[in-house]
């Protein structure tokens, strides 16, 4: 056995009685992770870890995804969502059109709208403000799970708020929830590169932390996959780990596995299986603060999901009826998919599904 190898064993060694002993693991002991190719280790390990904290529940929603608009003035290198107004297939529903667009699509069994678009300049911060009213008041027993960071931070620019008033005014509204996304890769370096022209890092983390503060319980994301280094990764989760130390707002940490932009692009332009289940298993060890860590189907497909809930994930997201956003950059899988499907989905892994509301309150375990 070659020094290197023995040096390998006894920092995997190392990192084994970190996480068995409740010892946090740092910025090194995250890259060194990703570096391994032991990935059955890394993925024992998490299990143990999610086991700790969740045992085998696995938890699903019934959700559909909405979207108000797709004109943006943002244009991040990795987006094919995104119109400029005028442009061929660009939209901004009316209020009157989304409940249209709900009554015909909603069934009975949806708790929460999952609400996101793009930052569209041409209409006045009233109008993001009157499309929760109006779906609230439609739909008073639905969660209204809206809006990312980046987007309250647009709110922000384009109303003259400050983050609090904007999150007060849309609370008031009956917002309920912040979404994750708008994160990508919290890094200077990779926001410059791939044009990330929305918020940066610290008003990102500011708006979660203002909506915490406010006794908002969010969610938060990372988009893997394109330019950024293995540090920058463990870094974006240091970012979110300290800001739970500071708040405990984040309800579930979820990575997002990069799409090419055509469906029809070969196996060499996305993330390999592999990679999926180490950003998976690696987060379940990193963020010791977070409950849960997200599975999204969406991003990976349902078989790889059925093995990342054996690697640290506790959470396979939801129903979500017409997903866009992923499928707009070249997504492979299911827009959508049934509770009977996703309840065998988990059993299949050998868990126990329990349908959840937004803040994992259960509503039905599935024994």
């Amino acid at each position: 056995m070659t020094l290197v190898t023995l040096q390998s064993e006894r920092q995997m060694s190392e990192i084994a009685d970190k996480v068995r002993n409740g010892e946090r693991l740092t910025l090194e002991d995250g890259v060194y992770l990703y570096q391994s190719d032991d990935l059955l280790t890394i993925g024992q390990l998490a299990n143990e870890v999610n086991l700790r904290k969740n045992g085998k529940k696995v938890y699903f929603i019934e959700n559909m995804s909405l979207y108000f608009t797709n004109v943006c003035e943002a244009h991040c290198a990795f987006c094919n969502f995104r119109k400029d107004e005028g442009d061929e297939g660009a939209y901004t529903q009316t209020p009157e059109q989304m409940i249209a667009y709900v009554d015909q699509h909603i069934h009975p069994g949806v708790r929460e709208f999952h609400i996101v678009g793009g930052h569209n300049p041409h209409v006045p911060f009233d109008y993001y403000v009157e499309s929760i009213r109006a779906l609230k008041e439609r739909y008073p027993h639905v969660t209204m799970k809206a809006y990312t960071a980046a987007e309250i931070d647009f709110f922000s620019r384009i109303s003259g708020l400050s983050y609090k008033e904007v999150l007060e005014t849309l609370i008031a509204a009956g917002l309920e929830t912040l979404t994750g996304g708008g994160a990508e890769i919290l890094s200077d370096h990779y926001r410059k590169k791939m044009k990330v022209d929305k918020a940066n890092i610290e008003q990102y983390l500011d708006v979660h932390r203002t909506a915490h503060q406010l006794g908002l319980r969010t969610h938060t994301t990372m988009l893997y996959g394109s330019i950024e280094t293995l540090e920058e990764r463990v870094q974006h989760m240091l970012h979110i780990r300290d800001l739970q130390d500071e708040t405990n707002g984040f309800q579930v940490f979820i990575p997002l596995s990069m799409q090419p932009i055509s469906p029809k692009a070969s196996i060499r332009r996305r993330n390999s299986a592999y990679d999926d289940l180490k950003a998976i298993a690696i987060s379940r060890l990193m963020l010791d603060n977070v409950q849960h860590i997200k599975a999204y189907f969406i991003n990976i497909g349902t078989q790889l999901t059925q093995v990342a809930l054996t690697m640290g994930a506790s959470d396979a997201h939801g129903t979500i009826v017409r997903e866009q956003i992923s499928h707009a950059a070249g997504a492979l899988t299911p827009a959508g998919i049934t509770r009977e499907d996703l309840v065998w989905l988990i059993k299949g892994a050998g868990r126990i599904p329990v349908e959840r509301d937004t803040f994992y309150n259960e509503v039905k375990v599935y024994e």
